[in-house]
């Protein structure tokens, strides 16, 4: 048996790998475009073979593609939407602008399936055509689009938003175990007043529920697709139906509310919902790097830093130091927030690439997109099941810290003034005492006084 079968586009001649499902124009952009061995994910491809289906279904009821093609047609992509041929979507993720190689990896492979599926060799284009008929009524231009805010929709749904909620969960659990601890608070990585331990942890569970908002807030624009635009909105050669019907088709296959744009030359121009989604999500990577860098230097020493949080120890941390214990599920999610920052330059940079009727960088936008939702999910899950929920408060140390913390001199302003409240502060610094011992040695104070005032249960 041949290891390459001849397959035909409108260039001429390519030699495709026998077994392959793609043809001509996929095998162009392989050669073309060897770039980083790095593709679209199965979310996208799953997406576009929603839309392909879907688009087969608008097209056989609208009475302008022979049945009989149109279910081999959605047979293949729902083989494709089940998790099949995967493999044969071989175009790099950097790849020709607007994803036109991406669009005819999918148009050959479902080409070549459906002919199977009615008896022919894969590659007989006579049978089933991938522009023809699997391409019919659409362009890359709309369809790599709605591609991507299909992919975005569904990923936010299915692994991104349970993480962030389990994230919160975890957090407010914090919140209730360490309620009753007071510690030093800290302003400019300086001693501040005390605060419940069980606080930060609120405070952390309360800004990743804001950002959730956010996401889901902005998350109601990606449902507008302007499939039926076809090349730059006008939606030519399309069947005057075919637009309502497809979309219609894609919010039954997927659950999820879809609809036509406000206006789809708006759609068809720029990609807003990619860049508003993309800008949240550096939002919650920003906010991840803080959380993680607050809980690393809390638990630095174990017995030189702070010490005030103890990790759990998840592996050996040190190649050359016996015993030492680093991390690592913080620095983790440190690496993948800052990953994700860039993420969203590239996203912002090529959203600038919105010239006349379309955006010519679409494919790095959805990967850059997906690929930040994906670490971010994996990421979080890894963070709340390998360190969140296995934290503990080393109360001990609390204690101590919160004993030499001057900064509760704050306290005695009411009964003495700022003045001679900095002025024991001061002293207390100086001298090593606490500032309960220098306030009623001063006569500031009496015992009963200070005792009241500097109770660590109502510092807070």
């Amino acid at each position: 048996m041949s290891e390459y079968r001849i397959a035909k586009d409108t260039l001429g001649e390519v030699k495709v790998p026998a077994n392959a499902y793609y043809g001509a124009q996929t095998q162009r952009a392989v050669e073309n475009f060897q770039i980083s061995s790095l593709h679209l994910p199965g979310s996208f491809i799953r997406a576009q073979a929603i839309i392909k289906a879907s688009a087969a279904v608008a097209n056989r009821d609208c009475g302008v593609l022979d049945k009989q093609k149109a279910d081999a047609i959605i047979q293949a992509a729902e083989e494709i939407i089940d998790g099949k041929l995967h493999d044969q979507f071989v175009v790099d993720a950097y790849q020709a602008g607007a994803g036109t190689s991406q669009n005819m990896n999918a148009n050959e492979v479902i080409a070549s399936r459906a002919v199977e599926l009615l008896g022919g060799e894969k590659g007989d284009w006579s049978i089933i055509h991938p522009n023809d008929h699997v391409n019919m009524a659409q362009s890359t231009n709309d369809t790599i689009h709605v591609a991507m805010n299909i992919a975005i929709a569904e990923e936010l749904h299915r692994t991104l938003y349970p993480s962030i909620e389990k994230t919160i969960d975890a957090l407010k659990e914090k919140e209730k175990q360490f309620h009753r601890i007071v510690k030093s608070g800290r302003t400019h990585l300086q001693d501040a007043v005390p605060m419940r331990l069980g606080s930060m942890f609120g405070g952390y569970a309360g800004t990743l529920s804001q950002v959730l908002t956010s996401l889901k807030q902005a998350e109601s624009f990606v449902y507008e697709i302007g499939l039926g635009g076809n090349a730059v909105g006008t939606g030519i050669n399309a069947h005057p139906d075919y637009a309502r019907r497809a979309i219609n088709e894609i919010a039954r296959r997927t659950g999820l509310p879809f609809t036509p744009p406000s206006n789809r030359f708006t759609f068809m121009q720029n990609t807003g919902a990619a860049i508003q989604i993309s800008s949240h999500l550096k939002e919650l990577a920003i906010h991840l790097i803080k959380i993680s860098s607050d809980l690393r230097l809390l638990s630095s020493g174990p017995r030189t830093g702070i010490a005030e949080l103890t990790l759990p120890a998840v592996q050996p941390g040190s190649s050359i130091m016996p015993g030492k214990v680093n991390p690592v599920i913080l620095e983790n999610v440190y690496m993948i927030s800052a990953q994700v920052i860039g993420n969203d330059a590239c996203v912002a940079t090529a959203g600038i690439g919105s010239q006349l009727e379309i955006n010519v960088m679409m494919p790095v936008i959805a990967f850059n997109v997906l690929s930040s939702i994906t670490i971010l999910s994996n990421g979080m899950n890894g963070f709340t099941e390998r360190c969140l929920k296995g934290l503990k408060a080393n109360e001990e140390r609390i204690k101590e810290l919160l004993e030499q913390n001057s900064a509760i001199a704050t306290a005695l302003n009411p009964y003495i003034g700022y003045e001679k409240a900095a002025e024991v502060a001061k002293e207390s610094f100086r001298e090593g005492k606490t500032v309960k011992e220098v306030a009623i040695e001063k006569g500031y104070v009496t015992k009963e006084e200070a005792e009241k005032a500097l109770k660590p249960e109502n510092l807070v």
